[in-house]
């Protein structure tokens, strides 16, 4: 057993928290909330999942967007980049850490409509995130991202979009 004081492993925050390979999109997660009662068009009334990511293990959040807002939170680790292609053509990159005064976010709202795509900063090992949505997801809701297309569409962040699909 690892020292107290260490970091919790990938394979120790995945056995702690029970997490699975997320389909998809990729990284290890488990949906720890579903509330109701349920809409109309049967979305939850939210939802909530904890979700690694890990350099080391190719575990990366790959490239997606989603029809409604989505709330990232920063649990802990190492820094993540979270690459943004909004739908007006504007692009970034927000960065989810702990580093505050350097400008990192502990949380982050991603709007509707905007591809999204998550990685461990490089250099860095592993990170334990959250995301919420209300009302909440369903797998229907996921639409995955096409590298090529998507590199075209947004010229500036090129590779970092090919480093974060799992479509061509």
């Amino acid at each position: 057993m690892p020292n107290s004081d260490s970091a919790p492993s990938v394979a120790e925050l995945a056995r702690i928290h029970g997490l699975e390979p997320l389909p998809l999109e990729g990284g290890l997660f488990r949906q720890t909330w579903v509330g109701g009662p349920r809409q109309p068009d049967g979305h939850p009334a939210g939802t909530a999942i904890v979700l690694l990511l890990s350099a080391e293990d190719g575990l990366f959040s790959a490239m997606h967007r989603l029809p409604r807002d989505e709330v990232w939170h920063f649990y802990l680790g190492d820094a993540v980049q979270l690459l943004l292609l909004e739908p007006g053509g504007g692009s970034r990159v927000e960065v989810l850490g702990q580093d505050v005064r350097a400008g990192q976010r502990v949380q982050f709202t991603v709007e509707g409509g905007t591809w999204m795509g998550a990685r461990v900063r490089p250099g860095g090992s592993h990170a334990l995130l959250g995301c919420t949505m209300a009302p909440g997801f369903l797998p229907s809701d996921y639409e995955g991202g096409a590298a090529d297309e998507l590199a075209a569409r947004y010229p500036l962040h090129a590779s970092l979009i090919h480093a974060l699909c799992r479509i061509s």
